[in-house]
């Protein structure tokens, strides 16, 4: 028996953690872009569902790279404090 559902899956992709909120924010961001909402997930067929979940995990992980790479480059630049 495969125990695989959107909600379970939604709280390993966005662990709990000081950026878990926006990285949930930019999950449901990813795919809202894609048409769909979090509850849309649970009437797709199971496959299509786990794929659009990995393409907004992936989609998230960059965009919290990039907000650290900003965060790390503003304070590089700013100097030592």
């Amino acid at each position: 028996m495969d125990d695989w559902s959107v909600s379970k899956e939604i709280k390993k992709l966005a662990s709990e953690g000081p950026q878990s909120a926006l990285e949930r924010k930019l999950i449901n961001e990813y795919l809202q872009k894609k048409g769909y909402r979090i509850d849309d997930l649970q009437v797709l067929p199971k496959e299509e569902a786990k794929q659009l979940l990995k393409e907004a995990s992936s989609y998230a992980s960059l965009k919290l790279a990039e907000v650290e790479a900003r965060a790390k480059f503003r304070k590089s630049i700013s100097g030592p404090s």
